[in-house]
């Protein structure tokens, strides 16, 4: 298992639709597992395969934040059915938006249907943090971001100053 870059805005495969994946095999496992050690080492609670450059309809979460108990979850060719009409509303960041944080609204709890790590078919409803995790990372397979919610201002500001630190990544701040 391998800890891989993830990729950050600007980047023109992060706005890249991922494809189906035809058959979950050791292929996909092993990416799976590079993907959970690459958000665990990142401190993230959700990565989907195309942040680190992989463009394939694959996610992985784990909301425990228990590092004794973690309970990671693997979801292949995932697919949000019956999205619940009441919002809920979390202040958002992202792996691929260092530094960035917003109170993004979205549908308080939803079904997904999708294959599981061993490409077994599962439904799983989904409420609270686990629903906003899960639609956030699926947004990711659909070349989406959480600032895609913001207003143009507000999203331009954001991406103007990510440019500016990936163009000076060796800057240090004191």
């Amino acid at each position: 298992m391998t800890v891989k870059k993830i990729l950050t805005e600007p980047n023109k495969l992060l706005r890249q639709v991922s494809k189906p994946v035809d058959f979950v095999g050791k292929e996909e496992q092993e990416l799976m597992d590079d993907m959970i050690d690459t958000m665990y080492d990142a401190n993230g609670i959700g990565l989907a395969a195309i942040q680190i450059g992989v463009p394939k309809r694959i996610i992985v979460l784990d909301i425990s934040k228990d590092q004794k108990n973690k309970t990671p979850m693997f979801f292949v060719n995932p697919v949000v059915k019956n999205k619940h009409v009441d919002k809920t509303s979390y202040e958002e960041g992202c792996l691929s938006v260092p530094g960035q944080f917003a109170e993004i609204e979205r549908p308080s709890s939803c079904d997904v249907e999708y294959l599981d790590y061993n490409g077994e078919k599962k439904i799983l409803k989904a409420d609270g943090l686990l629903s906003t995790c899960i639609q956030h990372e699926m947004d990711h397979l659909e070349g989406i971001l959480f600032i895609d919610y913001l207003s143009k201002l507000k999203k331009s500001m954001i991406i103007k100053k990510l440019s500016k630190i990936k163009a000076n990544p060796e800057r240090i701040v004191v």
